[in-house]
């Protein structure tokens, strides 16, 4: 199969904060497809916070996991072509280093991806509003792209406010979203938030709860049960046109 026969689906994964495991759900869903027979890219236009090898070289964590979730086929630069030192937004981190965030770049960079792989991950920083360039949100970009969103929301209290304002946002832009994702951080969370927090989205929200995923484990699971999600009916190819190509 040559590269122009191939069609690549997506799906843009966004969360409700920093630090709700966008990164370890990316992860999860390049091995489940790779194990499935699927050719898998992963995509971070910009990642912030970097930490130090041994002998003092920068090195980012996020794009070094999503590099070994796809198999340790592609550069760094193609996962993630704009990466800053600071954990900060990438506007701000960049304006310490005297640099800028290449609007450009980051849609050349997506738009890469396209017919050599089936199934392209994207995964966003922070939360969907964050600010990607000096006048842009992760938001923009997803639209631009026109992969569904996929939510990944905090197991715990507080995650409804923050899914619900999420779903809002995507909303009023007009954004796919194919569904929201609990994922449990705290190893401590009480038994009665992990239970309710899905039951109360599921109630609250027009879109699937696709399932929790407990702290350190591989698969999804809904009322104990472990679920097997087909992400290709979840993904679409993008609406983006070829002109950032």
């Amino acid at each position: 199969m040559t590269s122009r026969q191939i069609q690549t689906r997506g799906l843009f994964v966004t969360g409700t904060d920093t630090g709700v495991g966008k990164t370890y759900v990316c992860a999860m869903v390049a091995r489940e497809l790779r194990a499935a027979g699927k050719t898998v890219g992963a995509y971070k236009p910009a990642c912030s916070g970097a930490e130090c090898h041994p002998d003092g070289s920068p090195f980012w964590s996020d794009v070094a996991e999503l590099s070994r979730a796809v198999g340790g086929d592609w550069s760094d630069e193609r996962i993630s072509p704009l990466r800053f030192l600071a954990p900060l937004a990438p506007p701000v981190a960049a304006a310490l280093e005297q640099r800028k965030v290449d609007e450009l770049l980051l849609r050349q960079g997506a738009n890469w991806w396209t017919g050599k792989v089936e199934f392209l991950l994207i995964e966003g920083a922070g939360g969907l509003l964050c600010p990607l360039t000096d006048c842009e949100s992760f938001a923009d970009l997803a639209a631009d792209l026109g992969y569904p969103l996929l939510i990944i929301a905090r197991l715990g209290l507080g995650t409804i406010n923050h899914t619900l304002l999420t779903l809002e946002a995507a909303r009023s832009r007009r954004l796919a979203v194919a569904g929201v994702i609990l994922n449990q951080g705290d190893a401590d969370l009480p038994e009665l938030e992990a239970a309710t927090n899905p039951v109360e989205l599921a109630r609250r929200c027009d879109v699937p709860i696709l399932g929790v995923l407990k702290r350190g484990e591989r698969r999804l699971q809904r009322d104990g049960e472990t679920l097997a999600i087909d992400w290709l009916s979840l993904a679409s190819e993008s609406a983006a046109t070829q002109s950032y190509n």
